[in-house]
């Protein structure tokens, strides 16, 4: 992806997705970039929302559960959706940063063996929710669940900020619960936001989670057992592996080399069976 006249097309050119939302501020020039979770039920409501003359919200990107995207607000325009925040010395965020929501029910609460949204009472199965307290939470408080993030949502968005990190020069990728901390809790523990920012930033500091297999194990094309092994698999024990993303247990990893003559093997394995390699 690129940007072209602050708005984000293809690499050959073409547009992607634009509705005009009518909530839109002054020229600003972006220093960050923003991830925050929708709460909503679809990115098309999303979307509508952040168009309706009634809202007083928006953003500059929505992306959906599929990876696609849609632009609401050009880059060089501020849009509505960091409220009270701050970030070092600066206060008032929606005038120094780009903002991405991605389609995502957020928090979840347990109810009659559902995990259900307590905004819009929809309900989600137990594959799609991780379980596990917020880093901003007090000790000793309980988990709760979390929608999981799609792999779709997470590529489109390396997609998405590369771009915007190149062309703004972006300082660096936050999370409303960073700029907000106590009043908002997005993209919260299921987005893998240290992972991100290192990937995108290339930051020596942020060094990525390395691993070793401590049995024969499978790596599969999706989150879960009933997903198909990849080939190259099973791995043999203590092959190193770079955790990229985790969705509760299961986590999706970047396997060291050559395994069984298979290179460059990228799947979801359980992390029962990876041991930490110190560094």
């Amino acid at each position: 992806m690129k940007i072209l006249n602050h708005r984000l097309t293809r690499d050959d050119g073409s547009a992607l997705a634009y509705l005009a939302s009518p909530h839109v501020g002054k020229t600003i020039s972006p220093r960050f970039l923003i991830l925050h979770y929708t709460a909503g039920s679809s990115a098309a409501g999303t979307v509508a929302w952040f168009r309706n003359p009634a809202s007083r919200v928006s953003a500059h990107l929505v992306i959906a559960r599929d990876g696609s995207v849609t632009q609401l607000v050009p880059f060089d325009r501020e849009a509505w959706h960091a409220g009270q925040s701050r970030w070092g010395s600066l206060s008032g965020l929606n005038r120094y940063s780009i903002g991405i929501e991605l389609d995502n029910a957020g928090c979840l609460i347990r109810s009659g063996g559902k995990w259900i949204s307590p905004l819009s009472r929809r309900s989600y199965p137990d594959s799609e929710v991780t379980v596990a307290c917020h880093r901003h939470d007090p000790p000793g408080t309980p988990p709760c669940g979390w929608h999981s993030y799609t792999p779709e949502q997470i590529e489109a968005t390396l997609e998405c900020s590369m771009a915007l990190i190149d062309q703004y020069g972006l300082a660096d990728v936050l999370g409303h619960e960073d700029i907000a901390p106590g009043r908002k809790r997005d993209p919260g523990p299921d987005f893998p936001l240290e992972s991100v920012r290192a990937r995108l930033l290339g930051r020596g500091n942020d060094h990525p989670e390395r691993y070793r297999t401590t049995a024969r194990l499978y790596v599969r094309n999706g989150p879960g057992p009933e997903h198909a092994a990849l080939p190259g698999t099973p791995l043999p024990p203590a092959t190193e592996v770079e955790v990229l993303a985790k969705r509760g247990l299961w986590w999706e990893v970047d396997v060291a080399g050559e395994v069984n003559g298979v290179m460059d093997i990228v799947g979801w394995c359980h992390s029962k069976y990876l041991k930490a390699i110190d560094v």
